[in-house]
């Protein structure tokens, strides 16, 4: 079960990297980056999220997993130019 948490999580951070970069693609540092930190960060906080509520609460895993990529994704945003 936990595999299958790692790479649901991994999957939503990844998607939400890709609709950051894709909807504000001049407000992140680099594509790759971006890319990057998103199923990490995700992938790190169901993990986390998964050791501390234990087996069993696979939903609350994903969404505290996509709140920890949200998270560190809206740390790389830079201000907007005007």
């Amino acid at each position: 079960m936990i595999f299958l948490e790692a790479f649901g999580s991994v999957l939503i951070g990844f998607a939400m990297a890709l609709g950051a970069v894709r909807r504000l693609p001049d407000r992140f540092p680099s594509r790759p980056l971006t890319l990057g930190t998103g199923p990490v960060a995700s992938l790190f906080g169901a993990l986390l999220t998964h050791a501390v509520l234990g087996p069993g609460h696979a939903i609350a895993t994903l969404i505290a997993g996509a709140a920890l990529g949200v998270a560190l994704l809206s740390l790389l945003l830079r201000p907007a130019s005007r």
